[in-house]
């Protein structure tokens, strides 16, 4: 059987005008298949999302309003597209790659939704929405212990991790989608060599981590990775809940993986 990560894999990204998975809209896009033994190919997509691109949006992912009306292309065409080449991985059994996945799944999901499109999982022959790898949930099983390396930068950030499997971060490309593509595939790359590798090669930095645990990861298929992948996602979440409900008695963390149950509210404000 062939190691997980050195099979093709599809890395993905979306950059958005948010982050509410139910209310805001797709801007950019990329899906690249990579590795494996064949050529990378690369698609991206710029929409003009039909709504103001927040200031705090497009401060993160450069992409303005203006710009996004003059150079971008119908929202409903570009989600049409994305939700197709995702599709299309998965039909060939290539797992969709991406950083906390859930929320480009899943906001993806409710594009199609609020433009009567076919969501991925309609295009999709399975019942279910197979496979998939996030380096969230990778990263968090794996080194639960790390702390956030400044006050401005959380532990499982992708510039974190990035710095914590030795990839060169260059800011100026970051935040745009083909670079975090392209970097959460990487960094999925790297966790899966320390999995298949002995302990003693590991540097030295992941090998004198507290209790580090790639090897959970190693010799499993996609598909298993994917289905211990949907246990550790509730399990990590249920763990964020009770730290959040310190502080909230209230606090809900979804433990949903890697889409999140759609409500029919989704589709309300759809442009014409």
């Amino acid at each position: 059987m062939t190691p997980w990560h050195l099979g093709r894999l599809c890395a993905f990204d979306l950059e958005t005008t948010g982050t509410d998975v139910e209310a805001d809209r797709v801007v950019t896009a990329a899906v690249i298949g990579l590795g494996g033994g064949a050529e990378a190919v690369s698609s991206s997509w710029l929409a003009d999302p039909g709504v103001e691109i927040p200031e705090g949006a497009a401060a993160v992912h450069g992409i303005t309003t203006e710009h996004a009306r003059a150079n971008g292309r119908r929202a409903v065409e570009v989600v049409d597209e994305i939700a197709a080449a995702l599709a299309g991985y998965l039909g060939t059994g290539v797992p969709i790659v991406a950083h906390n996945v859930a929320y480009d799944l899943t906001l993806l999901d409710r594009e199609c939704r609020r433009y009567g499109l076919p969501t991925l999982l309609d295009r999709f022959v399975d019942d279910v929405l197979w496979p998939v790898i996030d380096t969230r949930v990778l990263d968090t099983h794996a080194l639960p212990y790390r702390k956030r390396p400044s006050k401005t930068q959380g532990a499982r950030q992708l510039i974190t991790l990035a710095q914590v499997y030795g990839l060169p971060w260059v800011e100026d490309d970051a935040h745009g989608c083909e670079y975090d593509a392209l970097m959460s595939a990487r960094i999925a790359y790297r966790i899966g060599w320390l999995a298949h590798t002995d302990r003693e090669q590991w540097p030295e930095h992941i090998r004198t981590a507290r209790r580090p645990r790639f090897h959970a990861f190693a010799d499993l298929d996609v598909e298993a990775l994917h289905h211990l992948q949907i246990r550790l996602a509730a399990e990590q979440a249920e763990g964020l809940e009770k730290h959040f409900r310190k502080s909230d008695p209230e606090a809900r963390v979804d433990r949903a993986w890697p889409l999140r149950p759609w409500a029919e509210s989704a589709t309300e404000g759809a442009p014409a």
